[in-house]
């Protein structure tokens, strides 16, 4: 068993010396492949913390004072109310301290520092409200004006005014991004395919030697399958420093952007990103894997 282990890696790194070009071009796809793909995942993981206060059918938000007292709170959701009775709004939802702080780990999460300095005490609850269908544009900006007069409340945020451009952008990096990454995934898959054929043509008189001496399909195919695996692997190791340190990178930029812009929330600081590291690994091995199965059984017959 030994043995056969070590003639199996002693094989893997001859042939990995031999097409050093292939092998370093191989891994370089993957890699970049592999680094888009993750991007991508973590994109849209930005986007969907910024989008979570909206999630539902929530179209409106009404920010409460910190510290307003429970009659203050009652006045507003009585106004709330006489919406729901007469139609315009079809539900609403108190979030409290607890949620509110919970809120705010995610949409800050690029901004600990104001995140720290928000508490029990001083934090704004809201009222998320959803309205009926039939209840307009026009309507809800009238409604926004008036409940922003209303005693103890902070402000009052309207969906449209947040939800169109960032549809809009998370439709476009999806789309461009997506397509990117699986044509360079293809190109990684072909390139590991193309490494194996190159290898398996410079060996074939060994491989034919192998064959009259009793040598099984299976043993002659598991050095080079290996060869494919490795580097679909390696590539994904670079993939995952280079989006490590990109998310990282960004994440303190972010740091640096306005309050009122709203970008705070487009970082994944959740544990999100070493999920996704593990599904580039896997990846990685896959697409390797699979060029190298398919390169090693297709010209097994040299």
């Amino acid at each position: 068993m030994f043995s056969r282990l070590g003639y199996t890696f002693r094989e893997t790194y001859a042939s990995f010396r031999r097409n050093v070009t292939l092998t370093v071009a191989a891994i370089i796809t993957a890699a970049v492949s592999l680094l888009i793909f993750g991007l991508t995942l973590l994109i849209q993981r930005g986007f969907d913390n910024l989008l979570q206060r909206w999630e539902g059918g929530v179209e409106m938000i009404v920010f409460v004072n910190a510290g307003t007292q429970p009659d203050g709170l009652q006045f507003i959701s009585d106004a709330l109310q006489e919406q729901v009775n007469s139609g315009t709004v079809q539900s609403f939802e108190y979030c409290d301290v607890d949620c509110s702080l919970a809120d705010a780990d995610v949409v800050l999460a690029g901004d600990p520092t104001t995140r720290e300095l928000l508490d029990e005490t001083n934090i704004p609850t809201l009222f998320k409200v959803v309205p009926s269908e039939s209840t307009d544009v026009t309507f809800l900006r009238g409604l926004k004006e008036a409940y922003q007069t209303l005693p103890s409340v902070h402000s009052v945020t309207l969906a449209e005014d947040q939800l169109d451009l960032i549809s809009k952008l998370q439709g476009f990096v999806s789309t461009y991004t997506t397509g990117l990454w699986i044509a360079l995934m293809a190109a990684s898959g072909l390139l590991i395919w193309n490494t194996i054929r190159t290898a398996m043509f410079a060996r074939r008189r060994e491989i034919e030697v192998m064959k009259l001496v009793g040598a099984t399909d299976w043993f002659i195919r598991i050095p080079f399958m290996l060869e494919g695996l490795i580097q679909g692997v390696l590539g994904a190791f670079a993939a995952i420093g280079a989006m490590l340190f990109i998310n990282w990178r960004w994440t303190e930029g972010v740091k640096d952007f306005p309050d009122s812009s709203g970008m705070t929330a487009l970082v994944v600081v959740d544990g999100y990103q070493w999920w996704v590291a593990l599904i580039i690994l896997a990846f990685g091995a896959l697409v390797g894997m699979i060029g190298s199965g398919i390169a090693a059984s297709r010209f097994l017959d040299v």
